[in-house]
């Protein structure tokens, strides 16, 4: 038995890249910051900054394209994948991502609308 899950809720750094697939269907990807807090050695307040990029396929990124923009709470739900390109130095380069499976908009801490969700069951690998 093998488990591929990973979930963040934190902010987007910019508003989502849209693009079209060869078939035709959408491709949202943006990246989702997070931020650990924790006390070092000496006992000083730290924070440590993680940026995880996130690709949403068909449906799930045209809601990105219209619900999504920089600074909005974002839950995702999805798998790590991990993807290998040729950087335009001609050499190797990988990439992990989060293929998103679950999408919500989450409000910021204002009173707001309820929360969107989204489901991704129809993803489609790169």
């Amino acid at each position: 038995m093998s488990v591929n899950k990973a979930i963040v809720v934190g902010n987007l750094g910019r508003d989502p890249e849209i693009r079209a697939l060869p078939s035709g269907r959408s491709v949202a990807s943006f990246s989702v910051a997070t931020t650990a807090r924790f006390n070092n050695r000496d006992g000083e307040g730290q924070e440590r900054t993680e940026w995880h990029r996130v690709v949403a396929f068909g449906r799930p990124a045209d809601i990105c394209e219209r619900l999504l923009s920089k600074g909005r709470l974002v839950y995702v739900e999805g798998r790590l994948s991990t993807r290998r390109y040729q950087a335009k130095d001609g050499n190797a380069r990988y990439q992990t991502e989060i293929i998103a499976l679950q999408l919500r908009l989450l409000t910021n801490g204002s009173k707001g609308s309820a929360p969107a969700t989204t489901d991704a069951t129809d993803e489609t690998p790169f």
